[in-house]
């Protein structure tokens, strides 16, 4: 037999690709990855406004922590719904759909702004944000369904790292470029330019991208997912509501979930209430130096993040996730520490350390882990699982944390998020040995 022969026979060895194979590998998942960038400055513009809004409008912490939470939540049932309908229509149309209900979504809020329309402004920035980020959640569902079935298991780890740092230039988009909007121009603005190049994005991949390597002119291959008594996918039909139970049926993916949550806390914890600290407290607005340093470090830390995690993953415990997941949230609880007691020459700095310990397990666990415990037929299903109850918890951090901080004022922030990082690593524990393909429940 054939080293190539035998390589294809052995679902746990990464087959060999040919260097078309891997441009045209590129052509996809580059593009596809620049688009969730975009998508992300179509999302987090709401982070970098959310202060200038609350001023000009006199809106309180928790009051404009309401359009947060109806957004978080929004997302968090979208994804459970359209992960198995990602699943079902494949990637490609995923991506196109959520794309262009961002464009449009984006839009209509910056035009609102544009009209000066100020009667129930509260509640029409909710249901628009919230529409928002329901297409907002095809972007995760698509990036990990097309690319289950173009990578193998044992490149994924790198590929997580990768994606998750062009996923950082979509907060170096929305938190610089929007920062800077929202500086030199006007409200409006900060939402309709992501608009529009969430536009030219959707157009590229409506060329570009392909949800299997069979459409694009070259062979599909085992990707190392598959349980020893797997049917081939195109022999399966199966209804959303049986992808859905068979994926909560895995014991691995209901422990991811519960860590997923409490990342959600800490993720938008930071995120969405940095800027509006950095102003308050040390005097530090969106737009200036010094504010740039922080969100240039949230790109930095993710990316950094992102291929550290990814690579520590793949090298050092053979593709298993759980033990690269558990130093990352140790890490997170001394990160958050420091960014409460940094003075402010330092502070920015360390937003973006915390970003490192935050982004790495993020992208491991509901980018990388979901595609090796979902498998190729249900990827979409376990990364709208992951990525929704992830917003469940974000929902806490609106009108929750917005509430607190209007009560007790910026001295209880980040300190009440250190919690959701101590749990979420002592879920890692029992899955220290888990690893995707052993049994039909995928651990």
């Amino acid at each position: 037999m054939s080293s190539s022969a035998a390589a294809a026979s052995d679902t746990s060895v990464v087959p060999p690709h040919s260097q078309a194979f891997r441009l045209r590998r590129f052509a996809n998942w580059f593009p596809l990855g620049f688009t969730y960038a975009t998508l992300y400055m179509g999302r987090y513009n709401f982070n970098v406004a959310k202060g200038a809004i609350g001023e000009a409008f006199h809106f309180s912490k928790g009051q404009t922590g309401l359009i947060a939470t109806a957004g978080f939540w929004t997302y968090a049932l979208a994804v459970l719904f359209n992960g198995p309908l990602a699943d079902k229509i494949g990637g490609r149309r995923a991506i196109l759909v959520g794309a262009a209900g961002a464009c449009v979504l984006n839009a209509v809020i910056g035009l609102l702004f544009l009209g000066h329309v100020t009667g129930g402004l509260l509640a029409s920035l909710s249901v628009l944000y919230a529409l928002n980020m329901y297409f907002q959640s095809f972007g995760a569902l698509s990036v990990v369904k097309v690319n289950s079935a173009w990578f193998h298991v044992r490149e994924r780890g790198l590929l997580g790292g990768v994606f998750g740092a062009m996923i950082s230039l979509g907060y170096f988009l929305a938190y610089n470029l929007c920062g800077s909007i929202l500086a030199k121009f006007s409200l409006p603005m900060v939402y309709l330019i992501p608009s529009l190049t969430i536009a030219v994005m959707a157009l590229v991949d409506y060329f570009l991208v392909r949800d299997r390597p069979s459409e694009a002119g070259y062979e599909d291959f085992p990707t190392g997912d598959e349980a020893p008594d797997e049917a081939p996918i195109a022999a399966i039909a199966e209804t959303r509501t049986a992808i859905l139970k068979r994926v909560l049926q895995s014991p691995v993916i209901r422990v991811l979930i519960a860590a997923e949550f409490c990342t959600g806390i800490v993720r938008q914890g930071l995120l969405l209430y940095f800027p509006e600290f950095l102003k308050e407290v040390h005097s530090i607005a969106p737009g200036s130096s010094q504010f740039n340093i922080a969100s240039t470090g949230i790109t930095v830390g993710g990316i950094a993040g992102g291929l550290l995690c990814g690579w520590m993953s793949d090298r050092f415990f053979q593709s298993r996730r759980a033990p690269v997941a558990f130093f990352f949230y140790v890490a997170q609880v001394f990160a958050l520490a420091i960014v409460g007691t940094a003075s402010p020459a330092l502070v920015p700095f360390s937003i973006g350390f915390a970003c490192v310990w935050i982004f790495g397990v993020h992208g491991m666990l509901s980018g990388t882990a979901s595609m090796d415990f979902g498998g190729k037929r249900a990827a979409a299903t376990a990364a709208g699982l992951l990525d929704g109850v992830q917003y469940l918890g974000s929902g806490l951090t609106g009108f929750g944390l917005g509430a607190m901080l209007d009560h007790w004022h910026w001295g209880i922030w980040p300190w009440v998020l250190i919690p959701a990082s101590c749990i979420g690593g002592g879920l890692m524990v029992p899955l220290w040995n888990a690893r995707p393909g052993r049994h039909k429940d995928g651990h």
